[in-house]
């Protein structure tokens, strides 16, 4: 029991600990350099397309739905898949629970009542949260789709790209959490399995996330 508690006291922090300490590097990125950042060079682009578009254009209607469409699905697929996780994990949390006595071996963790409830409870939290973070982001990119279709000189400006910058900025959140959320789920199987994924997410996050700059050859991908 004591190999177990040591294992989750140890490699659980740990794991959030490089989960949020990527983040908060990646926030800073894209404060102080967002052309090394994919989500930097997309905000610049769409704020040059949002300029771009004429407001209440007939012929440039469609272009702005079909634009948005892709984002929205996906935001969608988003907060369906939480929340259907959400409602597995509480199955699987049970039937672990009633197998607990199979998994005696302290590399799968603590297996007390109070560490199944954080178990649960901290991966549920995440599930939720990227649930409210995605349905927050449909309704400002409806929002959005509506505005930038409208007649009006007083929706020209800020306030329609605000609203479609929060929009996108709260579908990467909602996606983020539930990239989060993977690690804390995979705790019913173990602590280490929690650092291991949360190494190949921070990996496989920073491929997606940076940007690769590129010398003069053009044949070798450098990161600064």
């Amino acid at each position: 029991m004591g190999v177990a508690v040591y294992l989750d006291t140890i490699f659980v922090p740990l794991s959030l600990f490089i989960t949020v300490g990527y983040h908060v590097y990646l926030c800073h990125t894209i404060k102080n350099k967002p052309s090394r950042t994919t989500y930097g060079i997309s905000k610049k682009r769409r704020t040059d397309w949002s300029l771009n578009l004429n407001q209440g254009d007939a012929s440039k209607a469609m272009l702005t739905v079909q634009s948005l469409r892709n984002t929205l699905m996906s935001t969608i697929l988003t907060a369906t898949i939480t929340i259907l996780i959400n409602l597995g994990l509480a199955a699987l949390t049970n039937n672990t629970y009633n197998a607990s006595h199979l998994f005696s071996s302290g590399f799968f963790g603590s297996k007390s009542d109070k560490i199944f409830v954080l178990k649960y409870g901290s991966a549920s939290i995440c599930l939720v949260m990227s649930f409210m973070f995605s349905s927050m982001a449909i309704g400002y990119l409806i929002d959005a789709n509506f505005l930038m279709n409208a007649y009006g000189e007083f929706l020209s400006g800020g306030y329609t790209q605000t609203i479609l910058e929060r929009g996108f900025t709260l579908a990467l959140v909602g996606n983020r959490v539930l990239c989060v959320a993977v690690p804390l789920m995979l705790w019913m199987l173990g602590p280490v399995l929690v650092l291991l994924a949360t190494l190949v997410l921070v990996f496989v996050l920073h491929e997606f996330d940076f940007v690769c700059k590129f010398p003069d050859n053009n044949k070798q991908c450098i990161i600064k």
